[in-house]
This record gives structure tokens, sequence and C-alpha cells, in this order.
């Protein structure tokens, strides 16, 4: 009888400490994945009222310039010039581009191979500069993005909280900034610039463009063309 108690005591015995540990951590994991699924989730309807990015520069410059305009009220050249200049194979990847990663590997990073998922998540959700940890939640979180959002509303969003002036955010706010007009009233020739200033919109300016990014709009437009004719702008055109 008393070896019949003891063995019924040790099988009683609760989990180790290790054991609640990693329970709790596993509690605490997936708490945390339902929280940036059910976050990335609400912006598919909710539009980023303010981002990280958006906040250090109104706290750096005092005030910042936003205007949120719908993808359908934007001259629709708009959005095929931007993802010709900065994506142009958007409409095939799932939200990280292989192939432009290996190329940049490649040229030894002296180019970029972010896509324009990558760059929304990163104005949206996390912040700005060079740092291995914003990279690596940047690499995870764009997935989710992928597969949450369409891809038309990544390329609203992205065309809304982009930076093209110092504290200028949006295509309506720098439609108004550059060149007095609404962001349906943008021509091929100024939503062409407007994309070419993106990778330096502080050091590039859309209404006195140097050669250079006159150059790069006019190719940015013969881009949006082709794109558009070979079915890579179909996953965000009405």
């Amino acid at each position: 009888m008393a070896k019949r108690a003891v063995r019924s005591k040790r099988r009683r015995k609760g989990p180790s400490v290790v054991q609640r540990i990693r329970r709790a951590l596993l509690r605490a994991g997936l708490v945390l994945v339902l929280a940036v699924v059910g976050i990335i989730g609400l912006g598919t309807v909710v539009n980023p009222i303010v981002t990280p990015y958006v906040v250090s520069e109104r706290w750096r410059l005092g005030s910042v310039t936003r205007e949120w305009v719908p993808l359908e009220q934007m001259a629709p050249v708009m959005a095929l010039a931007a993802v010709a200049a900065e994506d142009a194979n958007f409409c095939l990847h799932w939200g990280l581009d292989l192939a432009a990663i290996r190329q940049a590997i490649d040229a030894g990073a002296a180019r970029g191979a972010s896509t324009i998922s990558q760059q929304t998540v990163k104005n949206v959700y996390l912040w700005h500069g060079r740092s291995y940890p914003r990279k690596a939640l940047e690499a995870l979180l764009t997935p989710v993005l992928e597969a949450i959002w369409s891809k038309r509303r990544i390329v609203e969003v992205y065309l809304n909280v982009a930076e093209f002036d110092e504290g200028v955010f949006g295509v309506g706010a720098a439609a108004r900034h550059y060149f007095g007009v609404s962001a349906s009233g943008l021509s091929d020739t100024q939503a062409a610039r407007l994309a070419a200033i993106l990778p330096d919109p502080k050091g590039r300016s859309a209404s006195q463009p140097s050669d250079f990014v006159q150059r790069r709009a006019r190719a940015i437009l013969s881009g949006a063309a082709t794109i558009r004719k070979d079915g890579r702008a179909a996953c965000f055109e009405s």
C-alpha cells in the first residue's frame, strides 16, 4: 500500500519548471503571432492613421504634410510608374523578390532589392535606417502582408505613406507640393517624376528635376507601358 501511495503521488506531480516556462513561451508566441496577424489584417480596411517614421519626422520638423487618396482617385499612370520604377515584378512575387536579392548580392549590395511590399511593411509598421533587426522583421512580416492584403491594397497604401520630400507623405500631398494639382490631375510626366525621386526624395526634386531625374522619368514611362502591355500590372489595375 505504501509503495502504491508513493507512485500515486509521483503521478500527480505537476509539470516541471522547464515545462511551465516552455508552455508560457509558447502561449506568448501564439498571442504575439495572433496580434501581428490581427494588426496586419486590420490594415486591409483601416488606413494607417500614423506610422513610426511620420511620428519621428513630425517630432523633428514640427509638422508634416499628408493627404490620403484612394487608388481609384489617383491618375492611373501613378501606380504604373511607381511599380515600374521600384518593383517591376511586383505582380509576380510573394513579397520577396529572390532574383533581385541575388542580383544585389552579386553586385556587392550596391543596388537595392526591396520590393514595394517590403517598403510598405517598413513604412507602416517598422522604423527606418539600416539595421539587421529591422531587415529581419521586414523579411518575416512581408509574406504575412502579402498573404492578407491584396496587391492593389499594397500599392494604395505604399503610395499614401511613401515620403516624396522632407515631411511630405503620399501622392496626394506630393502632387500639390510639387505641381499644385490633385493626385487625379497628375500628367504622365509628373507621375513619372514623382516615381523617379522615390529612392532619394530628400535629394531629388520632381518640380525642378535634374538631368538624371528627367532621364529616369522617361525610362519609367517606358517601363510603365511595358508592364501594362505584358500583364505585369494586372494585379493592381482596376
